[in-house]
């Protein structure tokens, strides 16, 4: 007796889950290298190694697991006493219990390290142009990204400030690529631009410019350039910058 074997998938079905292990593939092994030789060129072209750049992701992603305290806060939480989940700018936020003491930090990754090479690159802009001409310009650029920043962050009871992701990137971007041109264009002023408007006026629109509301938000830690505004900083400055 002859037999027949039948294949019980479809073509269809054998395409697309091939077409699932190649997301899952690019997903696991791809996407991580692109993203990191993506983060290293913006580096470089903001004057650093390879090596160096690798140094900052690290110590950028490492620092943003460490929060040093500044003050504790005694708090006026206005939230209901109880768990609950918040969706804000399409991400899920789990709100806990509000406090009566709120611990105000920096966070290293967040905060401190954007701050010193932000710092570093207006330096560095001064020696190559001989003038202030980027900086100027810079802060010109941190002050639109600041007021653009403060219009759009969000505190969130119980959480801290909470910041759109790509907003901020692309004020910054405007802000690299309009600003140079009223100077005549200054050569290597975009992509510092970027980088030092997208940070610095991401970090003083999201979160010093909402401190006065930390008290009010009943949260266990307030951390600036922590929870809710790092994951904006850091790629603010990466996406500005890249693109400028």
């Amino acid at each position: 007796m002859d037999r027949v074997i039948f294949n019980p998938f479809s073509p269809l079905l054998i395409i697309i889950f091939l077409v699932l292990i190649g997301l899952f593939i690019f997903a696991i092994l791809i996407f991580p290298l692109v993203f990191v030789t993506a983060i290293g060129a913006t580096f470089t072209r903001l004057g650093f190694s390879w090596q160096q750049a690798l140094l900052i992701l690290f110590l950028t992603l490492l620092g943003s697991f460490i929060n040093i305290p500044v003050r504790t806060l005694e708090s006026r939480p206005m939230t209901p006493d109880y768990d609950r989940y918040v969706a804000i700018y399409g991400r899920l936020y789990r709100i806990s219990r509000p406090v009566q003491r709120t611990v105000l930090a920096i966070n290293v990754g967040g905060a401190l390290i954007p701050i010193v090479i932000s710092l570093y690159l207006l330096y560095k802009s001064i020696q190559l142009t001989g003038g202030f001409q980027i900086l100027w310009l810079a802060l010109l650029g941190v002050a639109i990204v600041t007021v653009v920043t403060k219009l759009v962050a969000r505190p969130v009871p119980g959480l801290g400030i909470a910041t759109p992701i790509f907003i901020p990137p692309l004020a910054a971007l405007l802000a690299a690529l309009v600003l140079p041109l009223l100077v005549g264009g200054v050569s290597g002023a975009p992509v510092i631009i970027a980088y030092v408007s997208g940070t610095l006026g991401t970090l003083i629109g999201a979160d010093l410019l909402n401190l006065h509301h930390i008290a009010e938000l009943g949260a266990p830690m307030a951390s600036i350039g922590g929870a809710g505004t790092f994951d904006g900083i850091f790629l603010t400055g990466i996406i500005a910058a890249f693109l400028a």
